[in-house]
C-alpha cells in the first residue's frame, strides 16, 4: 500500500476506497468522540483506502440529536435507537449509551446484521456481557469494544517489546486506574454510579480498562482476591439530558443513594505464574487520570501512565545502550501509529487520537470481514475476571476464573 492517498491518481484512489454506513447511538461526550473519530479516519489513515458515512444519530434528548447532526454532518437524526439497528444504509452501529441499554441494543443490532463497537464494560453485569458476546457470535456479526488505552503508541510498543522477549519472563504487574471525577461529594448522581442503570461501579467503568490491559500485555489471569468500598453513599441528582459524568451540583440540591462501588482492589495470579495488583478508584484525591501499569520480567521493566501518555520508562540493563536504570522513552514516528498524527518525536498526542486509531481499527476489520481484537470475546474474558473479584468480595477468599455460561 503506498504511503499516502495524495501520491496517486485520484481516480485510482477513489476505486480503492471502502465506504462504510456508520449509526451511532447516544450522543452524549462519548457519542461525539465515536463520530469525531470516524471523521478523521480518512485524513489519518488516508492510504488505507476507508471512508465512513455518518447516516444516522440517535439520542432521546432530541435537542442533542439535532445538534450531533448538524455538528458531524450526519445526513440525519432520530430520537428511537431502534431506527437506527434498522436502517439499511447502517452497516456499523456505535454504542455509546448507558450500560443498562447495551444487551437489547447489541440484539437488535445483531438481528438487523450490523457490526457493533460498544464501549465498555459491554453490559452491566459478567453475565450481560456473556449474553452479548453469545448474540454476537451467533449472529455472525463483527464487535469491537472501547478499550481505547491500549492503542496509545508507547503501550504498543511496549506489547512489542514483550512480545520480541526483550524483557524475559514476565514476573510483576502492577496495574491501576485512578480518577478524580466522583471525588467531589457534589459530583452528580450520573447513570455510573447507579446498580440498576450501570450495574457494577467502578469495575466496569474504571477496572475494566485495567484488566483489559493486563490480558493484552501479560496474558490470562489464573485466580483473584478482591475487595470493594463505596466511600461516597450520596449524590445530587441530574438534570436530564444535560452535563457528563464530571458535572458537579451543589449543596442542598436533590439527592439520591449511590448503590455501587467506588474502589476495586485485586492481588491476582496470572496463568503464566506471573503475580500482579490491580486498583481503581473514582473518588480519589490527586490522580486525574492515572491509568497506569507497572511491569517487570527476568531481562528488565518499563511502566506508563495515561497522565503521560506520551512517556513510557524503560529499564533494559542488557541492551547495549550503557545504562543501569530506567530510560525515559519520547513517542516519536518510529512508535506505532504516532506517525499518523505528528511526524517528530516529542510531539505528543492525546485521548481523541486514540479512539481515531480504535475506529480506524473497527473499519478495517469491517472492510476486511475479519474479527478485530478487542471484540466481545476480549470482553468477555475480563468479564470472568470481574465475575470472579465479584465473588471474592462475598466469600473473602481466592476465586478462580470461570467461564460464565449463559443459555
Amino acid at each position: 500500500m503506498v504511503a499516502h492517498a495524495g501520491l496517486i491518481d485520484l481516480g485510482e484512489w477513489m476505486q480503492m476506497t471502502n465506504t462504510v454506513g456508520i449509526g451511532v447511538i447516544g450522543m452524549g461526550w462519548m457519542g461525539e468522540v465515536h463520530s469525531r473519530s470516524y471523521l478523521q479516519v480518512p485524513d489519518r489513515f488516508r492510504d488505507e483506502g476507508i471512508r465512513p458515512r455518518l447516516v444516522v444519530c440517535a439520542d432521546e434528548m432530541e435537542a442533542r440529536a439535532q445538534r450531533a447532526k448538524h455538528t458531524f454532518e450526519f445526513e440525519r437524526y432520530t430520537t428511537d435507537w431502534r431506527e437506527v439497528c434498522a436502517d439499511p444504509e447502517v452497516e456499523i452501529v456505535s454504542i455509546a449509551a448507558p450500560n443498562f441499554l447495551h444487551l437489547e441494543m447489541v440484539r437488535a443490532a445483531a438481528e438487523a446484521g450490523k457490526h457493533i463497537y460498544c464501549e465498555k464494560p459491554v453490559g452491566r453485569t459478567p453475565e450481560e456481557t456473556a449474553e452479548i458476546a453469545r448474540i454476537a457470535r451467533e449472529a455472525g456479526v463483527l464487535s469491537f469494544v472501547g478499550f481505547n488505552y491500549r492503542w496509545a503508541p508507547l503501550v504498543q510498543y511496549a506489547h512489542q517489546l514483550i512480545q520480541e522477549g526483550k524483557l524475559g519472563a514476565l514476573t510483576h504487574y502492577r496495574g491501576r486506574f485512578f480518577a478524580m471525577y466522583g471525588s467531589n461529594p457534589h459530583a452528580y448522581l450520573t447513570w455510573r454510579f447507579n446498580s440498576e442503570l450501570s450495574g457494577m461501579g467502578a469495575l466496569g467503568d474504571i477496572m475494566s480498562h485495567v484488566i483489559d490491559m493486563a490480558h493484552m500485555l501479560v496474558g490470562p489471569i489464573e485466580r483473584v482476591i478482591s475487595s470493594s468500598k463505596t466511600f461516597i453513599k450520596e449524590r445530587p441528582l441530574p438534570v436530564p439530558g444535560e452535563g457528563t459524568h464530571f458535572s458537579v451540583g451543589k449543596p442542598g440540591d436533590p439527592a439520591g443513594k449511590v448503590t455501587n462501588e467506588d474502589y476495586v482492589g485485586a492481588l491476582v495470579k496470572f496463568d503464566s505464574g506471573a503475580m500482579g495488583t490491580f486498583e481503581s478508584c473514582r473518588v480519589i484525591y490527586g490522580p486525574k487520570s492515572e491509568m497506569a501499569f507497572d511491569l517487570n520480567g527476568t531481562k528488565g521493566g518499563l511502566s506508563w501512565n495515561f497522565e503521560r501518555l506520551n512517556e513510557l520508562d524503560l529499564f533494559l540493563p542488557d541492551s547495549g545502550m550503557n545504562h543501569d536504570g530506567f530510560t525515559r522513552i519520547l513517542a516519536g514516528p518510529e512508535h506505532p501509529f504516532h506517525g499518523r498524527f505528528n511526524p517528530g518525536a516529542g510531539l505528543g498526542i492525546g485521548y481523541e487520537d486514540l479512539k481515531v486509531i480504535e475506529a480506524y481499527q473497527f473499519l478495517r476489520s469491517v472492510v476486511d470481514g475479519k474479527q478485530g481484537v478487542p471484540g466481545f470475546a476480549e470482553a468477555l474474558a475480563l468479564a470472568e475476571v470481574q465475575a470472579a473479584m465479584i465473588r471474592s468480595w462475598e466469600s473473602g477468599n481466592w476465586e478462580r476464573v470461570t467461564p460464565i455460561l449463559v443459555g
